[in-house]
Order: structure tokens, then sequence, then C-alpha cells
């Protein structure tokens, strides 16, 4: 007997040619549609990643610049502190010679600041240095003669204060001249702490 096998694979419908056109059609259609959903998804996620990166990069950008503007705004300040210590120096080293070799000149400043407004006072006793009593008292007398002063007047020697300070005292004020306390306003005016 001559056998022959079962063929599984054979079909043994009739086949339309239109219909196999329509779907091999169908078939174009559906790889060309999937091939560009494909590339447009690939684009899309090539452009969000573009996206991240840029992103990214801006934000270290800012951050190296925020880091070099802190930088540089340390080496400023860092500049403006050195240069208020130099002027401070030099200032407290110019008006300390000043002060030395004229100790007499910031005491007649105050002198005249208090005899202006000292008018029917019965006395006014300025203190100061010791060295300086016999100066000062001279000073202070043609002072008073030029402002209208006709109070009593003392100077009185305080081997503490020194010299170009002094204290004017009458009976209801006083003026003091303490250079201690004018340089640490003006070093606190500039933001720089006082040492004596």
């Amino acid at each position: 007997m001559n056998a022959s096998r079962f063929l599984f694979d054979t079909d043994f419908r009739q086949r339309d040619d239109a219909a196999t056109a329509k779907e091999a059609a169908a078939m174009a259609e559906a790889v060309a549609q999937a091939h560009a959903r494909g590339l447009q998804e690939g684009r899309a996620q090539a452009e969000a990643q573009a996206a991240a990166r840029m992103a990214d990069a801006l934000t270290r950008l800012g951050l190296s610049a925020a880091g070099l503007i802190g930088q540089s705004d340390a080496r400023d300040a860092e500049r403006e502190e050195q240069a208020l210590s130099f002027a401070v120096a030099l200032a407290r080293k110019v008006a300390g010679d000043a002060l030395d070799a004229q100790p007499l000149a910031a005491i007649t400043d105050a002198a005249r600041s208090a005899l202006q407004h000292l008018r029917g006072v019965p006395h006014l006793v300025v203190r100061v240095h010791d060295s300086l009593i016999d100066e000062t008292e001279a000073l202070v007398k043609r002072l008073a003669r030029e402002r209208g002063f006709e109070g009593r007047l003392v100077v009185l020697g305080e081997p503490d204060l020194p010299p170009g300070d002094a204290r004017l005292e009458w009976a209801d004020g006083g003026v003091v001249r303490d250079r201690a306390r004018i340089e640490a306003a003006v070093l606190d005016a500039v933001g720089l702490p006082f040492t004596a």
C-alpha cells in the first residue's frame, strides 16, 4: 500500500487573490504604523533625555556660578575689612600723633562748645591731665572772656585722664571729651570691633 502522510501544514481552502492582497496591504499598513509609532516614541524619548541632560547641565552651571559669586563676595568682604583695618590703624596713628603733639586742641574744642551755652552759670570745673593744668587754665580763662562767661573757673589735674581728654562740669550738666569713647563710636559706625 502506498500510504501518504497526513499533511498538517496544508491549507485546503480556496484562496481569493483580492483577500490576500487586502491582508497584505493591512499587514503593510500595520507595519508602517508600528514603525512610525516606534520612531515617534524614540524621538520623544531622545528629546526627554536631551532636556534632562540640559536641565542637569544648567543646574550644575548655576551652582558653579553661585559658588564663584560667593567666593568673589567673600574676597571682596575680606579686602574691605583689610582696608578698613588699615584705615583705622592709620587714623589712630595720625590722630594719636596729632593729639600727642597738641593735646590742647581737643580741649579747646570742648571748652568752646561748652562756654557757648553757659550764660549765668556760677562755676565751671575743668578736669584735665596733670601735665596740662597751667596751659589749660590760661586757655579756658581766655575763652571764657571771649564768650562772656562770668562765673568762677576751676582747673583740676587728673592723673588718670589721658592728655587731650577733658571733663567740663557745671551745676546742671557737663561735657566729656573722651578719646576712647569717640574711637569706639567711630569703629562701631564702620562695623569694626573696638580694641584699646
